[in-house]
């Protein structure tokens, strides 16, 4: 079998935004991306613009290279990223784009205006029919699917839910509407320690459903409510709110995977991954504070394969840590599953070659 090409470029969070900016433009010029788009395309720039207080999302002065060269062919590319589930300044459009603005993503400075592809409150979708047994009709963003190419740009993390944060989940769950996040969460039943819980009350103020309940002397949740988003797992500092990950993680990784192939077969040839291993840190760019990267920065990754760059990716970031999963000691979730479940459907390859490139 035939692998696939995933091209490498070495890069640290230290170098100057220029330098940075120039292996980004690299990579993406390996993808040869640029040679299949047309004048009049509308091409998508799939990004996380990270919540409030976070620090390790792609920079937008990173990306001024790839727009630059972009530019060169069609006006019509944008920034985009779909609503949350949770409530808070990504859970709809106006607030959105007001935080994508204050972390730096304005015209001014990445010269792209931002669209957020679900629309005000996270309404406009359009449906997609499953093929592959975990998703009946995928629910994804109207915006994206109104394009006609789009560049995937992911900022690599662990995850509480799926283990890793890569393309796979920036395409497959970001893409979706906040019917389609909710149908990929819905499988998710989080439960509470009562010898564990401090009845601290965190939990209420993170809970976007209200499925968090007052019992004696700790919380409860209530399965009716529960809309299986994680975050009561991630706000609890006392590991008192736990989930069957065995059984949880495969459908939501699985569900993740046959929506990404969804959108990737939307776009045919049109579609390129650029993933950032720069400050990976155990939970995704979600997360409303600062934290410690779990290995040294290893480079930019790109690929027209989105398996193969999220191998590739956890492969790097593996080595980076002495060959001990890093990912897994953060939380212990069997991340390969969305790899080996895009590969069987289609998705991709696990199989690459790893090119490395060197800046112009």
């Amino acid at each position: 079998m035939r692998k696939s090409r995933v091209f490498f470029v070495r890069a640290s969070e230290a170098e100057p935004a220029e330098a940075l900016s120039d292996k980004a433009r690299a990579a993406y010029l390996a993808l040869d991306l640029q040679r299949k788009l047309e004048i009049e395309d509308f091409v998508a720039l799939k990004i996380h613009f990270g919540e409030k207080g976070n620090k390790g999302h792609i920079r937008p002065a990173w990306l001024r290279g790839v727009v630059r060269e972009i530019a060169k062919v069609t006006g019509r590319a944008f920034l985009t990223d779909s609503n949350t589930l949770y409530v808070g300044q990504r859970s709809n459009s106006v607030d959105h784009i007001r935080l994508a603005w204050s972390h730096g993503f304005r015209p001014d400075i990445v010269d792209l205006p931002v669209i957020i592809a679900d629309g005000l409150v996270g309404g406009d979708k359009t449906e997609a029919e499953g093929r592959h047994g975990r998703v009946k009709a995928a629910k994804i963003a109207g915006a994206v699917l109104a394009s006609d190419a789009l560049l995937c740009l992911s900022h690599m993390t662990g995850h509480v839910q799926t283990g890793i944060g890569a393309a796979i989940k920036n395409l497959g769950m970001g893409c979706a509407s906040r019917a389609g996040k909710l149908d990929q969460h819905s499988v998710v039943h989080p439960r509470v320690n009562p010898k564990r819980c401090r009845n601290c009350g965190l939990c209420f103020d993170f809970c976007p459903a209200g499925a968090v309940v007052q019992a004696e002397g700790h919380v409860l949740i209530d399965g009716k409510k529960c809309i299986g988003c994680g975050e009561c797992m991630v706000a609890c500092k006392y590991g008192a709110i736990r989930v069957a990950w065995d059984d949880d993680t495969r459908r939501v990784q699985e569900k993740v995977a046959e929506y990404a192939l969804l959108v990737k077969e939307h776009f045919g040839n049109k579609i390129g991954f650029l993933n950032f291993l720069l400050k990976v840190t155990k939970d995704c760019d979600c997360m409303s504070k600062d934290q410690r990267p779990l290995v040294g920065d290893i480079g930019i990754l790109a690929s027209d394969d989105i398996v193969a760059v999220d191998q590739a990716s956890a492969d790097l970031v593996l080595a980076q840590g002495g060959g001990r999963d890093v990912f897994r000691a953060g939380y212990d979730v069997d991340w390969s599953i969305q790899l080996r479940h895009g590969e069987a459907i289609g998705l991709g390859k696990r199989a690459y070659e790893l090119v490395e490139l060197k800046a112009s």
